[in-house]
C-alpha cells in the first residue's frame, strides 16, 4: 500500500519553494505589465495582472514558464542561492 505523504490539492500548506533551483528575477523597468506570466503560472503566486509581478517566493518551484512566456523577456531565471 502506497501512503501518500500529504493530501493532493495542499500546497498551499507547503512551502513548495524550497525545491527551486533557478529564481525568477523581474526587471521592474522592462515590464509592460501585461499580465502573461502572472496568467501562465502554474502556482498562482505571480501578484495582481496590471502591476509588475510580485512573486511569491515561498511557493515559487522556479518552474520559469513566467520567463517563456514574457513577450518582452524581462524576467530571468537565476541560480537559487540558500
Amino acid at each position: 500500500m502506497i501512503i501518500p505523504l500529504s493530501k493532493p490539492g495542499t500546497s498551499i500548506h507547503t512551502k513548495t519553494g524550497e525545491w527551486r533551483a533557478m529564481r525568477p528575477v523581474i526587471n521592474d523597468p522592462k515590464c509592460i505589465k501585461c499580465g502573461i506570466c502572472q496568467n501562465y503560472c502554474p502556482e498562482g503566486i505571480m501578484g495582481t495582472v496590471g502591476k509588475v509581478p510580485d512573486i511569491d517566493f515561498d511557493f515559487c518551484k522556479g518552474c520559469s514558464m513566467c520567463a517563456i512566456e514574457c513577450p518582452v523577456k524581462c524576467i530571468d531565471m537565476v541560480k537559487e542561492e540558500r
